[in-house]
Parts: structure tokens; sequence; C-alpha cells
């Protein structure tokens, strides 16, 4: 679609990243973390805001996003908001693009600076994936139904009668939602789809995966990260750095590791994957 004079007029006012804060990437440890999404997004833009020279509810909008924010942080954004003291007053709102869904938010705000619906936006990205939510499957909802419908005790030990072992079967929400609905690949299948149709060696993505981790150790020792807020758990215990990086990995290490999502001749191993 070609701009018009009036769309250009719109997105004339200038955008600016102003400052910017995260907490450190922690690898889920299998059980719920001690963390919510919207604790990490809190204690990140919690000591972000106290170094500006202005009150929280002086913020135009709030805009986050999100992937999976759970049952009890429905509308993460304003759950957010609220707990940082922006008031009923400030709008907030969720956005969702999967792996994307935090620069959607930034792209959001700087629209709506761009436009001249807000001056003051407060944009991030949270995401705490050792709690996505384990659901019932579609056979113990239907039963469930059936449950509830019954009201003589007949009723309910006929319903009773029909439960079986497959209704416990749960849907891992998170193996779910990287799984692409339409084509049926999972994110890992795409990856390896992906390094067949442009060519990308198992040897390149090692050594690739290798420097990424070595810079990253590298900027650690070096002091670089001054944008990581600290977190502090119910038990007292701190959380001051990323805790997924491995200085020591090397190409010889790496080559023993085994695919996961094509075995036995798939490139993409645990080394090559975000750590969760």
């Amino acid at each position: 679609m070609k701009p018009t004079e009036n769309s250009r007029l719109l997105q004339e006012n200038p955008v600016y990243v102003v400052d910017g804060s995260r907490t450190p990437q922690l690898k889920a440890g299998g059980p719920p973390g001690p963390f919510h999404a919207s604790d990490l997004a809190v204690f990140a833009a919690r000591q972000l805001l106290l170094k500006m020279p202005f009150a929280p509810d002086a913020l135009d909008e709030v805009i986050f996003g999100c992937v999976s924010s759970g049952p009890d942080e429905a509308n993460i954004a304003r759950v957010i908001s609220l707990r940082l003291g922006c008031g009923e007053k400030v709008p907030a709102f969720s956005v969702q693009r999967n792996c994307a869904s935090g620069m959607q938010a930034l792209d959001c705000a700087a629209m709506d600076i761009a436009n001249g619906r807000a001056d003051l936006v407060l944009a991030g990205g949270t995401e705490a994936m050792s709690h996505h939510p384990v659901l019932l499957n579609s056979a113990m909802v239907s039963w469930l139904a059936g449950w509830n419908r019954a009201r003589s005790l007949g009723a309910r030990a006929r319903a009773i009668g029909k439960l079986r072992a497959s209704h416990f079967r749960p849907v891992i929400a998170i193996l779910r939602g990287l799984t692409d609905p339409v084509v049926g690949l999972s994110m890992g299948q795409t990856a390896e789809q992906l390094a067949e149709d442009f060519d990308i060696s198992r040897e390149q993505m090692d050594l690739y995966a290798i420097r990424s981790h070595q810079r990253l150790a590298q900027a650690m020792e070096a002091g670089h990260l001054q944008e990581i807020t600290p977190l502090y758990d119910s038990s007292g215990k701190t959380y001051e750095a990323d805790d997924g990086v491995r200085p020591d990995s090397t190409q010889e290490k790496l080559a023993k590791l085994k695919p996961v999502f094509d075995r036995p001749i798939g490139k993409v191993t645990a080394s090559v994957s975000s750590a969760s």
C-alpha cells in the first residue's frame, strides 16, 4: 500500500528509546520456578522507573509481550502496570507474536508515539516458561461436563464408570504451543528444515553456538551487562546473572551430542537450541 500524504503527516513525531533493563535469563529447572512472568517484568521495570525523573503514573501507556501469561495474569501488561504503581488511569495492553512478542510491544509503542497517540510508553517482553500451564485433554473436559450434569447417585456412578486412563493424559501447553497447528512442525523441526533449505552444516551451527557462549562469558567478565536487575525469591535467594552460559564449550564436546528433532541424521542438538 502506497503511503498517502495524510499517513506521512501522522508519523512525523520522533521516537527515542530512553533506557532499558532486564532480569537474568534463568533456565527452567523442571518444576515451576520461583517467578511468574509478571514478577520478572516488575523486577526489571521497577528498577528502570526508579532512575526516571517522573512518577509511574506519568506514563501514557504500558505494553508488554508475552506468549503464555497464564490464567492468573490475563492481560499481563495491566497486571504489571498496576503492580508498578501506574494507577488505574494508565491504559495497558498485551501483545503476542510468539518469540517476537517483546519486539512487537516495542513496535506498538514506537508507532503510538510516532502517530501522536502517546508521548511516554513503557514497553517490553516477559516470559516464565516453567509456568506454562498443564491442561486437561478434551476427553476429560467432556467427562467433567457430563459429571456436572449428573445429579443422582446413579448418574454419577455411571459417569465414573466411563472414566478411562486416557482421560488423565495431560496436554503440555508449552509443547503444544511450540508446534505449528497448520503444518504440524515444532520449532525444532522447523530449524531442521531451515538448515536444510539454506545448507547450514552441523559444524557451522556448533561453531556459532560456541562463539555465542564465549562472547557472553567475555561480556560478563568485563562487566558489560549493567542492564541486568537482580532477582530475589521468597526464600532470599539471589539471582544476579544469566545461568545458561557455558564458556568451556568446544567443538569436540558439541560434536558428541545427538540430534533431538530428526534422529539420527539431524543437525539440531541441545547445544544449538535456546536454553529452557
